[in-house]
């Protein structure tokens, strides 16, 4: 546990290599990058983290944005003294990574965004009532009241990360333009919550960007198809720098 930004964050390293960050989406916790974790830290030192108020991390009473994430997670890296990380980033985490790539452009290497969406434009209404991503709710919260220091506060998480997310991000294209980091953005064919569209859109606005849509899964394509996801998320980081 890590005293960093006013609360207490839950992080974990495997592995040894250049620095990869993963980051978890909203309502999880860094148990569910366990598929990814192996394959990483094979030739990386691979960085987990709880988020604020997710998993075994605790929370203030700030109310939760995107922008107080990601400077969790600038504290958290200054903490561990690392400079400069590639970002894995699944959902909320690809949202917090483009933050990052945004705001603090000298601390990422690679940023490898996964069902990240940059308005609120880009999500499909009813989203929550998908039946996958409907399940994916349930086990979440199951996985709170085993790991979160407060057990029985689900409802009034989901609520606080709700009203997050129907505001935020609200990124403008001036400030994906100056994302230079090289950015993959990617998402599964059948997302439940972002827009194939939206995604496209991401992709053409931040500069260089390439553009990963993953055939027959969906939000969750780190559970449904590990080896494929694992794969394209190496191909990226570890390909030869190309000068950009």
């Amino acid at each position: 546990m890590a005293p960093v930004n006013g609360i207490r964050v839950y992080y974990a390293i495997y592995g040894s290599g250049p620095p990869l960050l993963l980051l978890h989406g909203g309502l999880a916790s860094a148990e569910c990058w366990s598929a990814q974790i192996p394959a990483f830290a094979a030739a990386h030192e691979v960085i987990v983290m709880d988020s604020r108020g997710h998993g075994r991390s605790t929370r203030d009473a700030r109310p939760y944005s995107y922008d107080l994430m990601a400077a969790d997670v600038i504290a958290l890296l200054d903490h561990l003294h690392v400079r400069k990380t590639s970002i894995v980033g699944w959902s909320d985490g690809g949202i917090i990574g483009l933050d990052i790539a945004i705001h603090h452009p000298e601390r990422v290497d690679h940023l490898f965004a996964f069902g990240a969406n940059y308005s609120v434009s880009g999500l499909k209404p009813g989203a929550e009532r998908a039946p996958v991503f409907a399940a994916y709710i349930e086990r979440a919260g199951k996985d709170y009241a085993r790991l979160s220091p407060t057990p029985r506060d689900y409802e009034a998480f989901v609520a606080a990360i709700s009203a997050m997310w129907s505001t935020q991000p609200e990124f403008t294209p001036a400030e994906l333009a100056r994302i230079a980091a090289p950015t993959m953005i990617a998402d599964g064919e059948y997302d439940e919550a972002i827009r194939r569209e939206h995604t496209e859109a991401l992709a053409r606005a931040i500069p260089g960007a390439r553009l990963l849509i993953m055939p027959r899964v969906s939000h969750f394509a780190h559970w449904q198809a590990p080896d494929e996801y694992n794969r394209a998320v190496l191909a990226f980081i570890d390909a030869p720098a190309t000068g950009r």
